[in-house]
């Protein structure tokens, strides 16, 4: 079994005091990138060269879908970093660090660039603009799940342990009471099922990476925390007491929505990263076998990134024999990096689209940052009978704040807010703070013509069946 690299700084001169960098060795045999060459290092320390992987992502052109290859890497650290990238597939006249909140701004040489944190962050490198043969670099905090004697670890039954190497399974359910640790150096190539159970922890820093298919479910469970993986899709049905922190999703195939979400309640993503072939987050009512609204759901400090469709999307489907209510959804610290999508049934940054007699009410998106996205609308707010997935249309859509919200960009389509008939409205609909290219929008904003509505000002429809559309 190869040892992590790690190396320690510890109190040395004027420089660091307790400072911790890990970089994970390659696995023999995985599918390698050389767009890239990484290296990260603490203060003068040697520089360590980060392992760069293959991930697959999609390219809609010409309304047609492409698999792109694209590149991966990782590393945990405290303290402070320098990372250097180096351009190996292009000559560099142009590079940037993604989300642009992060305000880095690389130096760069020749064909490499460095620039350092002082926390963990997911982002992009792009150089060129190039944004499909681009860098995901995920740095991660130090991980603290990881067994501090792997021999002890894997002697419990209840433990499961996936070390250093190729992984090859169909699907491993884990059932109730299970730890399951898999390496930085690990890749499984497999589905992880937890279905049925409750107190189950599933970590590390490993890649869980079945090709076209979800790498990791939770079914029916409860009190369930996954932390650290890299994988396609992560999804929870059925399920309450739900915490996912510092996972990252990548999917490139049909249908690949990131963190899905259905009929679960208590349900909490934080610091995770998506960039996906379908919708990057959703909430959904009864779906799939799963049964029920959804309730008391937090999303927060996140990156997304939609190649297709929505990077939020609550509400389409349920039972509309016996219709369900999703409700308390928070959104929070959140940058948006990218969505294109073609059909305008699926479009939307915002999207909240009732089906199936939903009622969706109490939804705050608080302190979202969105970039110059390629096709797409900002706000997309319908109540819609989609005959293609619902059996009739939604119910209300109630009680939606929007709080600092910022749009930097140039090609959003037309927003819209649209009720269905009397009985099926849109009602109270705040935009708190809402800023698109540095002006904001209010209703007594300066510039605004008298006879304008306060929508005009942002490209915004706003239909029939609509009430209390307010802007502060």
């Amino acid at each position: 079994m190869r040892k992590i690299l790690s190396i320690v700084f510890l109190l040395a001169g004027a420089f660091w005091a307790g400072a911790e960098l890990t970089v994970y060795p390659a696995l023999e045999g995985a599918k390698l990138r050389d767009s890239f060459t990484v290296e990260v290092r603490q203060g003068q320390g040697e520089w360590l060269k980060v392992p760069v992987y293959e991930v697959m992502v999609d390219n809609t052109k010409e309304r047609k879908h492409f698999v792109e290859k694209s590149s991966m890497a990782f590393f945990d650290f405290s303290g402070t970093a320098e990372i250097r990238v180096t351009s190996r597939a292009r000559d560099i006249h142009e590079a940037k660090v993604r989300p642009v909140s992060y305000a880095i701004t690389p130096a760069v040489e020749g064909n490499t660039l460095t620039f350092s944190i002082d926390r963990p962050r997911l982002m992009s490198v792009e150089v060129n603009g190039e944004i499909f043969d681009n860098l995901q670099l995920f740095a991660n905090p130090i991980d603290r799940n990881r067994p501090a004697n792997i021999k002890k670890f894997t002697k419990n039954k209840n433990n499961i342990y996936f070390g250093p190497g190729y992984h090859k399974l169909d699907t491993l359910v884990i059932g109730s009471g299970k730890t399951v640790y898999i390496d930085g150096a690990a890749v499984v190539d497999g589905v992880l099922e937890i279905t049925d159970a409750e107190n189950v922890r599933l970590c590390g820093r490993g890649l869980v990476y079945p090709h076209r298919k979800m790498g990791i479910q939770v079914r029916n469970s409860k009190d369930i925390k996954i932390d650290g993986l890299f994988t396609t899709q992560c999804a929870v049905g059925g399920s309450r007491g739900v915490e996912i922190s510092n996972v990252k999703v990548m999917s490139y195939y049909g249908w690949g929505d990131g963190f899905n979400i259905f009929a679960s309640s208590d349900v909490h993503y934080d610091g995770v990263f998506a960039r996906t072939s379908d919708d990057c987050t959703t909430v959904y009512a009864t779906r799939k076998g799963y049964t029920g609204g959804c309730t008391d759901i937090l999303t927060e400090n996140a990156v997304l990134w939609a190649d297709v469709a929505h990077p939020f999307m609550i509400g389409l489907h349920g039972n509309s024999q016996n219709p369900d209510t999703i409700s308390n959804v928070v959104y929070r610290n959140i940058d948006v990096l990218d969505m294109q999508e073609f059909q305008v049934d699926y479009q939307g940054v915002f999207a909240i689209i009732t089906g199936d007699n939903n009622t969706v009410r109490d939804v705050t998106f608080d302190n979202i940052r969105v970039e110059n996205f390629r096709r797409g609308k900002l706000f997309d707010i319908r109540i819609a009978y989609n005959k293609k997935y619902c059996t009739a249309p939604g119910g209300c859509i109630e009680n939606i704040t929007f709080k600092d919200v910022t749009y930097n960009g140039d090609r959003s389509e037309m927003s819209l807010i649209i009720g269905y008939d009397d009985v099926r409205k849109v009602k109270g609909v705040l935009f708190d703070n809402l800023v698109i290219n540095g002006e904001k929008i209010f209703d007594k904003m300066p510039g605004k013509p008298g006879w304008y509505k306060t929508s005009d000002m942002m490209n915004l429809y706003i239909g029939e069946h609509v009430e209390d559309v307010v802007f502060k």
